[in-house]
């Protein structure tokens, strides 16, 4: 049976009180008395709940979360996520502070994560931009022992302490089988839409999708990816210009959230044009082009899953804890017209 502070106190000889005192390194002890309990401690083998004790001390966990800036409608959906976030803080102890970056702007983020150091914050979460200056600047905040999280997109080569985020090989995968028994069997060139290839859950996508398309659908050709940079206007012309010299396109698979380009593209073109299209993130855009045909299919993760999950990995890292791994797995929702939430 594990030890408790009644035991502690049963083998010190002294009160809860003089118990919680020492515990929670609280004055009015003795030297003597002090070393007694900790003798105690040792002896019976006590743990800590280190958590508990930030509770009785009203612990406020200072966290930050560094989100790009930009027209992604999905990381708009994230910030607003971190801001409803801030509006629980005083329930979970928290002190959340937004800083954002520019998109793919690896020096903007190095700037940020370095600018982090020496402050007293207990856990970052960040949307990684996958270099080896960001991996850098990462692992200088960890061996400050600061918890650093990613969302969205990982740095599996840092010493980051988890990931908050879908598989996103799997979501490649799962976005390939879509889009292969749509077309049932036609033969035809796809387009690939990306934000940026600099982001790892963008090429792990792509690992994924390209690997089942090769293996089940081969009379299915992939095209050179296209970078949209989530900057509308320059995603409308990209794929606007990829459809109009190529006839054989038939299947877009957009990877990444910056969408609003794709479809102004796909509704220039419809109905003359049949496509079968299917994109990643819930957005009101991507709900509306779903249910009027736009669009074929959508793959979604919970933003807001995300955010507390990235809040309660923080706070139980800076106490020391394990994390639950089944609580933080973020699921991967696939999405028809027919069964919007």
């Amino acid at each position: 049976m594990r030890p408790t502070v009644h035991d502690i106190a049963a083998a010190a000889g002294v009160s809860l009180a003089t118990v919680d005192r020492v515990l929670n390194q609280r004055p009015g002890v003795r030297l003597v008395t002090r070393e007694k309990v900790e003798e105690a401690i040792r002896q019976i083998g006590y743990i800590r709940d280190v958590a508990a004790a930030n509770l009785a001390k009203g612990r406020v966990y200072p966290l930050v979360f560094i989100v790009p800036t930009g027209d992604n409608s999905f990381m708009h959906g994230l910030r607003s996520e971190v801001h409803h976030a801030t509006l629980r803080a005083s329930i979970e102890r928290t002190d959340i502070r937004i800083v954002e970056v520019p998109a793919f702007d690896v020096p903007a983020l190095v700037a940020a994560l370095d600018a982090l150091q020496g402050q007293d914050i207990a856990g970052v979460a960040l949307v990684a931009t996958d270099a080896p200056e960001v991996r850098a600047a990462v692992d200088r905040l960890v061996s400050e022992r600061i918890p650093v999280v990613t969302l969205v997109s990982d740095l599996t080569d840092s010493t980051r302490h988890h990931y908050a985020g879908i598989d996103n090989i799997a979501a490649g995968r799962t976005a390939a089988r879509l889009l292969g028994r749509f077309l049932g069997g036609r033969e035809g060139d796809l387009t690939v839409l990306a934000g940026s290839m600099l982001v790892r859950d963008h090429r792990e996508r792509l690992q994924g999708f390209s690997a089942v398309m090769a293996a089940e659908f081969p009379k299915l050709r992939l095209l050179p990816v296209l970078e949209g940079r989530d900057d509308p206007e320059r995603t409308k012309s990209l794929v606007s210009k990829a459809l109009s010299e190529n006839k054989d396109i038939i299947g877009i698979y957009s990877l990444g959230a910056g969408n609003r380009g794709l479809i102004a593209a796909l509704k220039a073109v419809r109905p003359e044009r049949e496509l079968t299209v299917v994109v990643h993130e819930l957005t009101q855009h991507t709900r509306v082009a779903l249910v009027d045909g736009t669009i074929d299919a959508v793959l979604n993760q919970d933003a807001g899953h995300e955010v507390r999950s990235a809040v309660r990995v923080m706070k139980a890292t800076a106490d020391g804890q394990a994390v639950i791994a089944d609580q933080e797995r973020i699921r991967l929702d696939i999405f028809l017209k027919d069964n919007l939430p």
